[in-house]
């Protein structure tokens, strides 16, 4: 990896003659595209230099611990070594995701369901608590957000939360997060302090673009209006218009009320089932996505988890790569780079194994 690293950095060196050449406006497509590998390269350098730190820092303490005597500053740098350590896997897998090449789809709009699994109103109440996470990491990296529906829960959680992400990278950062997601915590509705486990389902469609045709036929669709449930007001709940759907050839049932409007919540509902229906497409003919997202919900049971996320120790884990990190309230505010980057370079990696 450091020879690649090396070598694309003395390319960063090339790229940064020719940008600075007086003759370099002259052609704005070349200008354009030496400008985009200079901000790729850039970002390279910035992340070889956080590991060359973090590396360089470890260094420094383990020689500190050969010739310190005093007690109290030994146990200062025995207690730093591990966050170090912890420190430096994190910065090898984003560099190891900056050397991951483009893939066509990496900006693709996404749209992202959320649903309670196991554990009843916990689980609806952390349906809540991921939603808000992904719209803080979206605000992070300046992503568009849009609530496709929602299913409102009696105690103020959600049964399903649906929304389509659009941005750079969208699909690159988020594709992973599909799965069963579970957490550890005392909800406020317990008495005597006990830790409850429930879990969460999570899928990741991708929307269809334009040269994507999804045919259906309305003769194959089953459409049920009714009144909406839920916060939204006198209106939301005295009209019919809550849509459901139901794609009798496929079984695939899709319905929205966040809107006023039925012929809004028809419209997202579609929206929804066409990606739907995509993903099912995209299952059969290629057998890459279908290894990653045919098993990427699972039933919701809390055994089949991809992540953990243990808050009376602030600690979350994703088994998959074995990645654990103590800043649990810092990702469900958001930063998820951490984890997000590093399953990048991991299913890349293995990849290029499969290859």
């Amino acid at each position: 990896m450091e020879e690649k690293v090396q070598r694309l950095l003395l390319r960063l060196q090339e790229v940064e003659r020719l940008l600075g050449l007086p003759d370099a406006f002259n052609d704005p497509k070349n200008y354009r595209q030496l400008s985009q590998e200079h901000s790729q390269l850039s970002s390279l350098r910035e992340a070889w230099d956080d590991l060359q730190c973090i590396r360089k820092q470890i260094e420094d303490n383990r020689a500190l611990l050969a010739i310190e005597t005093d007690p109290e500053i030994l146990q200062m740098v025995r207690d730093e070594l591990p966050q170090l350590e912890s420190s430096v896997v994190v910065a090898q897998k984003k560099l190891e995701t900056l050397l991951v090449p483009p893939d066509p789809r990496d900006s693709r709009n996404i749209i992202l369901e959320i649903r309670a699994g196991t554990g009843g109103d916990e689980a609806a109440l952390f349906v809540t608590d991921c939603a808000r996470m992904y719209h803080n990491y979206a605000e992070r990296k300046g992503w568009k957000v849009e609530i496709i529906s929602t299913s409102p829960s009696e105690l103020g959680g959600y049964k399903e939360y649906v929304m389509s992400l659009s941005g750079t990278n969208v699909f690159r950062l988020m594709q992973y997060e599909a799965g069963t997601h579970r957490v550890q915590r005392v909800p406020e509705t317990e008495t005597q302090g006990r830790i409850h486990t429930s879990a969460v389902t999570m899928a990741v469609l991708l929307e269809p673009t334009d040269d994507e045709k999804v045919l259906i036929d309305e003769r194959d669709l089953k459409i049920d209006t009714y009144r909406s449930s839920g916060a939204g007001g006198q209106h939301v709940n005295t009209t019919d218009s809550a849509v459901r759907i139901t794609h009798m050839p496929t079984g695939a049932v899709v319905a929205c009320q966040d809107e006023r409007s039925q012929h809004k919540n028809r419209e997202k509902a579609m929206r929804l089932l066409v990606a739907m229906i995509l993903e099912t497409q995209r299952r059969k003919n290629e057998q890459e996505m279908s290894a990653i997202r045919s098993t990427q919900v699972g039933s919701g049971d809390r055994s089949e988890r991809i992540r953990t996320y243990n808050f009376p120790q602030n600690r979350i884990t994703d088994h998959r790569i074995n990645l654990t990190l103590y800043k649990l309230d810092r990702v469900i505010d958001g930063d998820l780079d951490d984890i997000t980057v590093a399953l990048v370079a991991h299913f890349y990696a293995e990849k290029m194994k499969d290859s």
